[in-house]
């Protein structure tokens, strides 16, 4: 654990320590307290001689994600009792409802424009994040922001930074910055908020009733614009967000007319594999989109689906997958 990690955990640790201390001194020795105070000594001391992180049962690292949520955790997934499998259960349907609760409605409509979303994790929680918000104002004239983006790791600790990224661009949104601005600010909160080495790729446009559209990826799977009878790619403007505190993006600036599109996908789209362990790719996804380009964004995302799945062939799923249409309306 002697690494950012580690002494962030350590600093957890210490932190609980000293509110302990205070806590006992204010209140007189409480069992329950003085219980907690010897589990941080001996998490402590179990860092000191090397063995923090270590099952008790197994000799196995216990997952990281729950040692930053919980840094007193003794025992892996694979050894809790029956009544932490439970508790555990437990949290994560909680986990899960209140991610649900996050997303956008799977249609929606403004301003000329139609945006749907399809949302499908692999486990009770997810990493992928999408929302589509109306600015601020009041009318017809507001922009439509809208994003699409993946949060590093897997299960809960993703799907933490995924409802930190949706607090974040929530906010930012409401500051009517310019999308690259909006991003390289998300960036750097995202980075002074959260350890190493967690980060997250996301695209975010911004779309006005004439039918321009402000756009920046930042280390996201290139979305895909339907214009013209065509498909092109928009690669990425910067590095994912969090790596670098003073990174910097660009927009592209889209004028789609009535009938045009963009598709937004996470790698659980394009990284996913066949029984035979082939991947599904980025070209694959743009063949599907290039075959159905009269399609409006809830069908649009339907023909990607059943495409994806009849790839799989009955392979599970690996990885969450979000993908979201934005279509040009009138």
């Amino acid at each position: 654990m002697a690494d950012v990690t580690g002494s962030f955990l350590r600093e957890q640790l210490l932190d609980r320590r000293q509110r302990l201390d205070s806590a006992i001194a204010e209140s007189g020795d409480s069992a329950g307290l003085v219980q907690l105070l010897n589990e941080v000594d001996s998490a402590l001391r179990r860092m000191d001689n090397g063995s923090y992180g270590i099952c008790e049962v197994c000799h196995e690292s216990v997952e990281k994600p729950r040692l930053v949520a919980d840094p007193l955790v003794r025992f892996c997934l694979d050894h809790l009792t029956a009544d932490q499998q439970r508790a555990l259960e437990q949290d994560l349907e909680l986990a899960s409802q209140l991610q649900r609760d996050l997303l956008p409605e799977e249609i929606v409509s403004y301003g000329g424009w139609q945006v749907c979303c399809h949302y499908q994790p692999v486990g009770p929680v997810s990493g992928d994040y999408c929302d589509v918000i109306v600015g601020a104002g009041h009318g017809d004239g507001r922009d439509l922001f809208f994003a699409l983006g993946d949060a590093s790791g897997k299960g809960v600790a993703a799907s933490m930074l995924m409802a930190h990224l949706h607090a974040i661009f929530r906010t930012l949104v409401a500051t009517g910055l310019p999308i690259h601005e909006l991003v390289e600010r998300a960036s750097r909160i995202f980075r002074d908020s959260m350890m190493s080495p967690y980060f997250a790729t996301l695209v975010c446009g911004k779309a006005n009733a004439s039918g321009r559209i402000e756009i920046c990826n930042a280390g996201h799977c290139p979305p895909l614009v339907i214009q013209n009878g065509k498909v092109t790619r928009l690669e990425a403007s910067g590095l994912p967000l969090g790596l670098f505190r003073g990174g910097q993006y660009t927009a592209q600036t889209l004028d789609l007319s009535p009938g045009d599109s963009l598709f937004l996908y996470t790698d659980g789209l394009s990284e996913a594999r066949s029984r035979a362990d082939e991947e599904y790719g980025e070209d694959r996804v743009a063949e599907v989109v290039a075959g159905h380009l009269s399609l409006d964004p809830r069908r649009l995302i339907h023909a990607c689906i059943k495409s994806v799945t009849e790839f799989r062939s009955g392979a599970p799923m690996t990885d969450d997958l979000a993908a979201m249409a934005v279509r040009r309306v009138s």
